[in-house]
C-alpha cells in the first residue's frame, strides 16, 4: 500500500513516515499543496494523509482535487484545527476521516488500517502478494507455496514482503537493511545474507525453480525467473 503524507512539518511527517514504514507500507512525503498534487497526478497513492495547513494550497483544497482524480481514494486529514467546524469543512471537502494533533501514532496507524481495509473490500482487492507458486497473505501473515505452508519469523516475513514487492528487481544489501531492519548499512555485518539464507532455506528448498538469485557484486533478486 502506497501512502501519501502531505505535511509541512519535517519532524511531524518523517515521523509518521518511519511509523508507516515500520508497519510495511510504502509512504513518500510532500512539504506543501502544491508538490502533494504534482505527485497525486504522477503516481497511484492508495491513501493520503493531509495536514489542512500547508504551504501552496490549503489540506482542504488538495483533498477536493485528490478526490477529483479518484473519488473512492482514502482521504486522512490530520491538523491542529479540532472544532465540530473545522472537522465538517473538512468532512465536506471529501475527507473520510479526521486526526487532531497532537496524537499517538497508534491511533493514526489504526485509522490507516481501517480506511485502507474498507477500499480493499469495497473493491473486492483480496490483500494478497504472489510470485510464481508462491503466495503471501498480508492479512493473515502466513505464506504458502504450491499446497505448502511456511512458518516464518516475523522479520522473515518483512524480508519476504519486501523481496515480493520488488520482484525482478535487482537489491542491494543497502536496499534490504534499510526498509527491513531500518537500520544503515554496516558493511561489516552479515545480517541481511543469513536472514536471506533463512529465507531460501524455507522457501526455495525442495523446489526445483528457485525465487531468491544472487546478482554477485549487487545484491539479490527475487522472482520466478
Amino acid at each position: 500500500m502506497k501512502i501519501l503524507i502531505v505535511e509541512d512539518e519535517p519532524k511531524v511527517a518523517s515521523f509518521i513516515k518511519k511509523g508507516l514504514e515500520e508497519n510495511s507500507y510504502e509512504a513518500e512525503i510532500a512539504y506543501d499543496g502544491i508538490s502533494g498534487e504534482k505527485l497525486a497526478h504522477m503516481y497511484k497513492y492508495d491513501l493520503f494523509i493531509l495536514d489542512v495547513i500547508i504551504p501552496g494550497i490549503s489540506g482542504l483544497d488538495l483533498c477536493r482535487k485528490v478526490k477529483l482524480l479518484n473519488s473512492n481514494v482514502p482521504v486522512l486529514m490530520l491538523t491542529a484545527l479540532g472544532t465540530t467546524d473545522d472537522k465538517i469543512l473538512g468532512f465536506d471537502a471529501g475527507a473520510d476521516d479526521y486526526l487532531v494533533k497532537p496524537f499517538e501514532f497508534r491511533e493514526l496507524l489504526a485509522r490507516v488500517k481501517v480506511l485502507l481495509k474498507k477500499v480493499t473490500q469495497s473493491n473486492g482487492i483480496s490483500n494478497k502478494l504472489t510470485v510464481g507458486d508462491l503466495e503471501l497473505d498480508l492479512d493473515k501473515k502466513v505464506a504458502r507455496r504450491s499446497s505448502t505452508y511456511i512458518d516464518l519469523t516475523a522479520k522473515e516475513f518483512s524480508l519476504l514482503e519486501y523481496f515480493m514487492r520488488n520482484s525482478g528487481r535487482v537489491l542491494s544489501r543497502i536496499d534490504i537493511a534499510e526498509k527491513v531492519w531500518d537500520i544503515r548499512f554496516d558493511s561489516g555485518t552479515n545480517v541481511v545474507d543469513v536472514y536471506v539464507n533463512f529465507l531460501r532455506k524455507k522457501i526455495d528448498k525442495g523446489y526445483d525453480k528457485k525465487l531468491i538469485h544472487t546478482r554477485v557484486g549487487f545484491g539479490y533478486v527475487f522472482g520466478d525467473l
